[in-house]
């Protein structure tokens, strides 16, 4: 059996050490002992981009802003679903990892970095976005393990009501929020759904066919035709006649369930 082989090191803005490590064909990114991402659980990965990007089609010119670049994954199926006329925004401030890519990610998802449709901005998530009001058509947000109860001062930022509040305003009509996550998360579901769009949860694989190893996606729209179908509609909590909790209504009069 081969060993398993540490390629890179580097140190992370908030002090974590960020390892890269090969396994034979295999190769995975680690923050402080704990693995973040594998390149043999990527289905989550291609999934965000396919949920995120689903209604692109109907955009001559699409523009889309990927957070997070990980191993590659979602980058490379952004760009399979961009067509030639489109543009993504790639924000990834870890410097290392993208020399990791130049020097021993290349066989995994080729030259993604140096497409000609690819724009590289480093920075905070809300700022960026804040410059940029009805810039983008789909915006995908997998920033370390998604939204948690440990979240780092970034994911905080992003994932909470401003840099929601940021998100909605960056997105184009019919553009779609997708947010990765490598767990469920009620808090964070509510916040999402206060932003007052259309929101959908999809549980998806983190390899083909497995069965334990679930991954979340969240998709929002200001446009529900915007979401795949599918998935789950949250809901908020509200106190019913007695003080029971209940579906809580919206104006239209449907009910989030």
């Amino acid at each position: 059996m081969k060993p398993r082989i540490k390629l890179a090191t580097a140190v992370t803005a908030y002090g974590q050490e960020m390892a890269l490590f090969q396994h034979d064909a295999d190769f995975s990114i680690w923050v402080d002992g704990q693995e973040l991402k594998s390149s043999r659980q990527h289905e989550s990965q291609l999934c965000l981009a396919r949920l995120g990007c689903a209604a692109l089609c109907e955009c001559p010119s699409p523009n889309v802003f990927v957070s997070g670049l990980g191993l590659g994954y979602t980058l490379r199926e952004v760009l399979t679903l961009l067509g030639s006329k489109g543009r993504c925004v790639l924000r990834e401030p870890q410097d290392e990892l993208i020399q990791w890519h130049r020097d021993h990610l290349a066989e995994l998802n080729g030259d993604v970095l140096d497409d000609k449709r690819v724009e590289q901005q480093s920075g905070d998530i809300v700022k960026l976005l804040s410059k940029t009001p009805r810039g983008f058509d789909a915006i995908l947000l997998d920033v370390d393990n998604g939204p948690g109860p440990n979240a780092s001062k970034q994911r905080e930022a992003v994932y909470g009501r401003e840099g929601l509040r940021a998100c909605r305003a960056a997105l184009r009509d019919g553009g779609c929020l997708a947010v990765w996550s490598s767990e469920a998360n009620k808090s964070f579901e509510e916040q999402l759904v206060r932003t007052g769009l259309h929101v959908r949860r999809f549980r998806v694989e983190a390899y083909p066919g497995s069965k334990s190893q679930g991954r979340f996606v969240w998709v929002a729209s200001d446009n529900e035709r915007s979401i795949p179908p599918g998935g789950g509609e949250p809901r908020l909590p509200a106190k019913g006649p007695r003080g029971r909790q209940g579906p809580r209504r919206f104006g239209d009069g449907r009910r989030r369930s």
